[in-house]
């Protein structure tokens, strides 16, 4: 007994300090992200602050008149600037006076700790049960978004009070004690967005029927009030301008993201608009209401306020950028029964609600309807469609699990041990086996190559210290005897034809290629798409780091050099810009050359991956075509290719330091020794026995089976495999197909 005693005692001392070490941990992490907040409220009000009056908080200076008080003698809407109802410069009033003598630092911290307010309510709102992981992390993390978000930015910069009728809300749903109070509160939220009004039916057919009636009873007061004081106004408000559907500028302006809004830019107008407007309205109010019912039944209230106030969003005939914050809530839904599925609502909501709508898609004709559209197009989605869990599924609380490197599938096995202790330092990157979500692949893909193009362009630097570092490197080639840019330009010039080939495979092949290649390895190999993946960002962002730090002129743009510019044609030396295409691109991101740079990363990758010796040939001609064309066009110096290499090498190693070697082919594991599977093991190191025992077809595997753990692999396996040695992607399928019999019950 004294020994057991003994055993147990460490096992216990062990527990406790593995909870210590947990616990450290999460106050770290929750010490961090309350400082970002902070950081990034400072850094919010101090953007609106150092801007000159005049400039910032614009809309709430239209408010004033000549004695510094809302102009309530005349009209609220002498200036289209004021698009809040009548019952909001009611209220509002007094604000203005304290504002103005504050000179908008009242105002601003006011709208700051609001903000604050409405990250606390919302992380208390989270729906239960949550772990303590979620409470103590929520708080910071919520506010942080709501700083980085475009309508809390924009109402910062504009002076807006959109923050006030959402905090009212949720004050009146999650905080307020008594079901009048909440109901008087959302009612007041009514009255300054009369789209909110909603949320009465919501509070109806979820019980609460007191409040539903005092939100009502509120918003009709407050109206009536606005009426007797302001009858002018209110008639312009509600009756002239449609509900405020003409106020802060065109209807038709794509920051109105509304559907009356979305209707007006696709060229519909007059009673066709009036009664698809009404149509679809109410076809969205009717939705949204039922599913907000639903999950407000299921205990997810905050889910159901957030897709209530995404329809009210739809069918306010105008919703600006400083009143969509609704959508933003919606993150808080959990959608996808896999786990690697997870993140897909919550990143696309977090890019629509932070970055610009060109950052997210491209400027094309064929994708302007949804460039204009993206925040209705969220909130459409919130509303009507994305399939949000309830708290009854299986999947809420525990997702399908990630597919690791066990048990052995049939083509890929454990990742290849490393040569160094402390690689990688991120295991867990390196054991997915899973495809990527395409979604998410797509959004992140985009959003980090407009990332990308705007710190180029940002990184440009001035035109003498760019000559200077292009003469720097023309003196180091020719000391290498490496100076063949002109005599090669010069050359091509000459051949018609083969100038053609190099302008066109310069323009054509320098995005389409590494594209085809994550492509094919995203749909064949999602272990390699991966760790391909990893390396050409590491040497993507490796090459703006020298963007930035040597701003370089190529030698189509050195005068007095000689160079003829193939692909832009004859630049014009007397202007400070060389032309327009500076202000457009980055002319001086030469150093290192990305051009090189990724047609390497994509010939090393074939070289590497493909089967067959004629595959590896054909993907390293693309770099040296690259490199003949980057030289014969004028746009790179033969160094700019040196430095393309080494940030690729450089690339590879990172993603060697962070994920380890590439996954090691089954067929290697399998074929070897007696051909017998290990049998599959929990983290503490006991067989699993929870797992398949047979497989079939996967969406991220393809098709793979699971052989009977320690037994020796069927024949047919075995040969299948051994004529396979590094089990190409191009194989049919059928020849992996193996299954071993299971044992008798």
């Amino acid at each position: 007994m004294a020994n057991a005693e003994h055993r147990e005692r460490p096992a216990e001392a062990s527990r406790a300090a593995t909870a210590g070490d947990t616990g450290s941990r999460l106050r770290t992490v929750r010490l961090g992200l309350w400082l970002l907040a902070a950081v990034l409220a400072v850094r919010q009000v101090a953007a609106v602050l150092s801007t000159p009056r005049g400039e910032r908080l614009t809309d709430l200076e239209t408010w004033f008149g000549h004695d510094g008080v809302l102009q309530v003698s005349g009209s609220l809407y002498a200036s289209t600037r004021f698009t809040g109802t009548p019952f909001g410069g009611l209220v509002l009033k007094p604000l203005t006076r304290s504002a103005e003598q504050a000179l908008g630092w009242g105002w601003t911290f006011g709208t700051l700790l609001l903000v604050v307010a409405l990250g606390l309510i919302v992380a208390r709102a989270l729906p239960r049960p949550v772990g303590r992981r979620t409470v103590t992390l929520a708080a910071p993390v919520a506010i942080s978004l709501l700083m980085l978000s475009l309508p809390v930015r924009n109402t910062l910069w504009l002076g807006q009070t959109s923050v006030i009728p959402v905090l009212l809300v949720l004050l009146g749903c999650f905080v307020a004690r008594g079901q009048r109070t909440g109901g008087v509160l959302i009612g007041v939220a009514a009255a300054l967005q009369p789209a909110l009004l909603l949320f009465a039916p919501l509070l109806r057919f979820t019980g609460r029927r007191r409040a539903a009636a005092a939100s009502g009873l509120t918003f009709a007061t407050g109206t009536a009030l606005a009426w007797a004081a302001m009858p002018r106004d209110s008639y312009t408000y509600w009756v002239h301008h449609r509900a405020g559907a003409g106020l802060g500028g065109r209807a038709d302006d794509p920051a109105n993201q509304s559907l009356h809004g979305a209707l007006l830019r696709l060229g519909v107008e007059g009673p066709l608009e009036i009664a698809l407007f009404l149509l679809i309205g109410a076809a969205v109010v009717t939705l949204a209401l039922r599913r907000a019912v639903r999950y407000a039944r299921d205990g997810q209230l905050l889910l159901a306020v957030a897709i209530t106030g995404c329809a009210a969003i739809v069918v306010s005939p105008a919703s600006w950028q400083h009143q969509l914050l609704w959508v933003l809530l919606t993150v808080v839904g959990a959608v996808g029964r896999r786990a690697s599925d997870r993140l897909v609502w919550p990143v696309a909501v977090v890019l629509v609600m932070t970055l610009p709508a060109a950052m997210i898609l491209p400027n094309m004709a064929a994708l302007q309807p949804i460039r204009d559209n993206t925040v209705l197009f969220a909130a459409l989605a919130a509303a009507t469609a994305v399939p949000f869990l309830s708290r009854t599924s299986p999947y809420f609380r525990t997702p399908v699990p990630t597919r690791y490197a066990e048990p052995v599938p049939t083509r890929y096995a454990e990742p290849v041990p490393t040569r160094f202790r402390y690689v990688p330092l991120l295991p867990f990157l390196r054991r997915v086996l899973t495809r990527p979500n395409l979604l998410l692949e797509l959004l992140l893909i985009r959003v980090t190559y407009a990332a990308y193009s705007k710190v180029r362009l940002a990184a440009a630097g001035s035109r003498e210290r760019a000559e200077e570092h292009a003469h720097q490197i023309l003196d180091l080639e020719r000391l290498l005897h490496l100076d063949i840019e002109y005599a090669v330009n010069h050359a091509v010039v000459e051949i018609g034809g083969l100038r053609n080939f190099f302008d066109f495979y310069y323009t054509s092949f320098h995005f389409a290629v590494p594209l085809t290649v994550l492509g094919l390895l995203y749909w064949r190999r999602p272990v390699d798409y991966r760790w391909a993946r990893a390396s050409i960002g590491f040497t993507t962002l490796l090459a703006l780091v020298g963007f930035w730090l040597y701003p370089l002129a190529p030698p189509r743009l050195m005068p007095n050099l000689g160079i003829i510019d193939t692909v832009y044609g004859v630049q014009d030396f007397s202007q400070p810009d060389y032309g327009t295409l500076t202000a457009l691109t980055n002319q001086y991101a030469a150093m290192p050359s990305l051009h090189f740079g990724w047609s390497l990363w994509c010939g090393l990758v074939v070289a590497l991956i493909a089967p067959r010796a004629w595959m590896k040939a054909l993907g390293l001609l693309h770099p040296l075509f690259t490199a003949a064309a980057i030289v014969a066009t004028g746009n790179h110096w033969v160094l700019d290719a040196v430095g393309g290499a080494l940030v690729v090498v450089a690339g590879f190693g990172l993603t060697y330091l962070f994920q380890g070697p590439r996954a090691r082919p089954a067929a290697d594991a399998a074929v070897t020794g007696t051909g017998t599977v290990p049998e599959p093991r929990t983290p503490g190191g006991e067989a699993d026995g929870s797992r398949p025992r047979t497989g079939g077809t996967g969406p991220e595997l393809g098709s793979f089976v699971w052989i009977r753990p320690g037994s020796r692999a069927p024949a047919p396996c075995l040969a299948a495999l051994s004529s396979v040695p590094r089990a190409p992607p191009w194989l049919p399928s059928s020849a992996l197909r193996c299954t071993a019999p299971d044992p008798a019950p």
